[in-house]
């Protein structure tokens, strides 16, 4: 399907027309005066500790319910809007204050631990992370997708755990963008302006009392960048921000937009990220054990050790700094394909990178391209960041098992000496998320009630956790999913309501919805990046078998769809369009909706609500996929291809699987393959196990399968698991 002519296409101003204002804002500081007796909920909202503690959340929906949802559940903003009546009311409100004092005492409490030693990693010598994007929370705009979230989700186990470790990257002025779906089904995006926000993060200044800023050499003049922090529990986050005014306009919008302009832009984002970062830490008097490339995107904060360790022992060779480097130095790959993984020009970097600086490496300009090549000596092929990153780092893995091995046949041929891919020195640690994070407050108190107080700390050993799982009655475990599953019904009605809907049927908007999903329907949540390899269209692939279960009187199925495609991917926005646009004779545009602009707190109403979350990649392409172990943990029932963490997950009692492990001979005939089975055990297994029903009323055999989930992919697929064996196998193994 055309785009139609009334769209103008794409633009990465932050309006239409105009050009942006490039005003720094010296901080985030409330600017309003609370009362002295509630003044503490200025350092409460400071700390993203409370996004995963509910009651510390209620506290500040308690204010204000209608202005919390106005402001996107941003404290910050919360107590910048809310009315002076209101805040006079909470400081004569003894229960509240006390609340509020409770929380405080908490918080400190919490921060004020001696960080503990786990092998070299230790507060003198601290763990750094480095990463393009982080998913703390959606009012940090920071993000776009799965990597960002993970990345978030690393912090806040890190956090718990108490692990020494200190988080470094950029801070992107517009953000990711906000999606609006028109009329007619069309992706439209527009950005926010996060300096005109109340973001909780705050100006770094160093001992001088100024602002602290690092200058790297980009297209042959100094370009400044300021430092930001935000606080992740006990995890200081680090972001650089070029939108200061010593720097160019083009300069100021380095850091503008998150993965937005061109490949020119990586590079100089990438570089102000990994030689910038290492800078930053410089200043701050950080002297980390080991550096954490989680993706390729900061793989140039080797060169920056490269180039301390030759000012340090200027006759030594850049050989012996990048063996020096590789010692300190571990990448995670997250990517499956090659093509998506950076690669760029050799006359970019050229541009990018003056011959001044090659010459401080102790390198030519061709040695440093070989070093991005996965053939050192074809002077015709790109340079990509992650052979790289291969080349300057001890260590390198995938994000399951199975990615591990595909990663290993990628790259086969970086390694001259290895034979079989299997040798390959490419390894795995299995993606996870937070639980304290994604699992639902209704859950948790469930699990207050019958597990005990403790309950978070019991999954970490899976033996025990499972037992424990096994004490908690059918029926407890079913009313804590309906409440949520009639939660996120009413969220869709909300969403989706709209004062005119225009001339063409879409699912992501309806003017009278308050009939919209039924609370007995099986409901299946599909939310991911909208790509071709994600295969949105499977589902539809055979539209009549589909609304045949659709239009089922008896035993409807119904489906909540989420993502974002890339601004400049019009395949996957026409892909988006068509799926938006079914109609006919047929109950779809009532039993199927779309939620515009996928962010976290989407996210949790989904993962929180639905009976089936479903996930059809092709395979290999799903280098993990952590949206389906959020949904486990809340005994959602999993219904995915087999490939990244399912793989390990399934065991046949825990949800259901689409296929096999095997591809066809051509894409096509994999698809049919994979379509078949999934209206296959939709039909066959997952609609009558859904519908039947024992002697009490209750689907026995489902809370069977959900109870499966919560015992065996929550300890299993928790970030503190990750967190462990990064520590245990990666940032200790010499």
């Amino acid at each position: 399907m055309d785009e139609p002519e009334s769209h103008t296409g794409n633009t990465m101003e932050p309006a239409p027309g105009r050009e942006p204002e490039f005003k720094t804002r010296y901080d985030f500081k409330l600017l309003r005066e609370l009362p002295r007796n509630i003044s503490a909920l200025d350092d409460l909202s400071m700390n993203f500790y409370w996004s995963w503690q509910p009651e510390m959340t209620r506290l500040f929906r308690e204010i204000d319910t209608h202005l919390w949802k106005e402001c996107e559940q941003n404290p910050r903003g919360l107590l910048k809007k809310v009315s002076s009546l209101r805040l006079a009311e909470i400081a004569a409100d003894r229960e509240f204050t006390e609340r509020i004092d409770a929380f405080a005492r908490e918080l400190r409490g919490y921060t004020d631990v001696v960080p503990r030693s786990f092998g070299k990693v230790s507060a003198e010598r601290p763990a750094a992370y480095f990463c393009a994007e982080y998913g703390v929370h959606n009012s940090l705009p920071n993000y776009s997708g799965g990597l960002g979230i993970l990345a978030g989700d690393h912090l806040k186990s890190a956090s718990d755990l108490n692990v020494p470790l200190v988080a470094v990257g950029l801070l992107y002025r517009y953000g990711y963008f906000r999606q609006h779906v028109g009329h007619d089904g069309w992706q439209l995006e527009r950005y926010v302006d996060i300096f005109e926000s109340e973001a909780a993060i705050e100006p770094v200044f160093g001992d001088n009392g100024e602002r602290l800023t690092v200058s790297v050499h980009i297209r042959g003049r100094e370009v400044f960048a300021q430092a930001w922090r935000a606080q992740i529990g006990r995890i200081s986050l680090y972001l650089l921000d070029t939108n200061v005014e010593q720097n160019a306009e083009i300069d100021r919008l380095i850091t503008g937009h998150l993965y937005g302009g061109d490949t020119e832009t990586r590079i100089v984002q990438e570089k102000i990220l990994g030689i910038g970062g290492v800078r930053l830490l410089r200043k701050l008097g950080v002297e980390p054990s080991v550096y954490h490339l989680n993706e390729g995107h900061s793989a140039f904060l080797t060169l920056e050790l490269a180039r301390e360790f030759l000012e340090h022992s200027p006759e030594s060779s850049f050989d012996e700094a990048r063996e020096a480097v590789r010692e300190q130095c571990v990448f995670t790959t997250h990517t499956p394909v090659a093509a998506g993984n950076d690669v760029f020009s050799p006359q970019q970097l050229a541009d990018i990178f003056d011959q001044s600086y090659f010459e401080k490496l102790h390198i030519t300009r061709d040695d440093f391209l070989a070093l991005g090549r996965v053939h050192p000596t074809d002077g015709d092929e790109s340079f990509g960041m992650t052979p790289f990153a291969l080349r300057m780092c001890r260590s390198a893995n995938g994000v399951s098992e199975k990615h591990g091995e595909v990663s290993r046949g990628l790259w086969k041929d970086m390694f001259a000496n290895v034979n079989e891919a299997a040798d390959v020195p490419i390894g795995f640690v299995t993606n996870g998320v937070h639980p304290s994070t994604w699992i639902a407050p209704a859950f948790a108190k469930l699990f207050d009630e019958n597990i005990g107080a403790e309950w978070r700390s019991l999954t970490a050993n899976a033996e025990l956790w499972k037992t424990a799982v096994e004490r908690i009655p059918d029926a407890a475990i079913w009313e804590t999913h309906l409440s949520l599953k009639r939660l996120l019904i009413e969220f869709v009605r909300e969403k989706t309501k709209a004062k005119f809907t225009g001339d063409q049927e879409t699912i992501n908007e309806h003017a009278e919805p308050q009939n919209l999903f039924s609370p007995d329907a099986l409901t299946i949540g599909f939310a991911r990046r909208v790509a071709a390899y994600k295969r949105w269209d499977l589902l539809v692939s055979d539209l009549d078998r589909i609304l045949k279960l659709v239009d089922d009187a008896e035993r409807p199925v119904q489906f909540v769809f989420a993502g974002k495609a890339h601004p400049q991917d019009r395949t996957a926005k026409t892909i988006l369009q068509e799926l938006m646009s079914i109609s006919g004779p047929s109950n779809w545009q009532n039993r199927a909706v779309f939620i515009e602009d996928y962010d976290q707190e989407i996210a949790r109403y989904l993962v929180h609500g639905v009976d089936v979350w479903m996930n059809v990649p092709r395979r290999p392409h799903e280098a993990s996929g952590t949206s389906g172990m959020k949904a486990a943990m809340n005994g959602v029932l999993n219904f995915s291809i087999l490939d990244g963490w399912w793989i390990e997950g399934f065991d046949g009692t825990n949800g259901f699987a689409i296929g096999g492990l095997d591809n066809a001979e051509t894409d096509e005939e994999t698809d049919r393959i994979d379509a078949e089975s999934l209206y296959s055990v939709l039909e066959n297994e997952i609609v009558p196990a859904f519908y039947g029903r024992d002697e009490n009323g209750l689907p026995a055999d489902w809370i069977a399968r959900m109870r499966s989930s919560i015992a065996t992919l929550t300890p299993r697929f928790s970030s503190d698991r990750m967190v462990m064996d990064y520590l245990g196998q990666i940032y200790n193994n010499e």
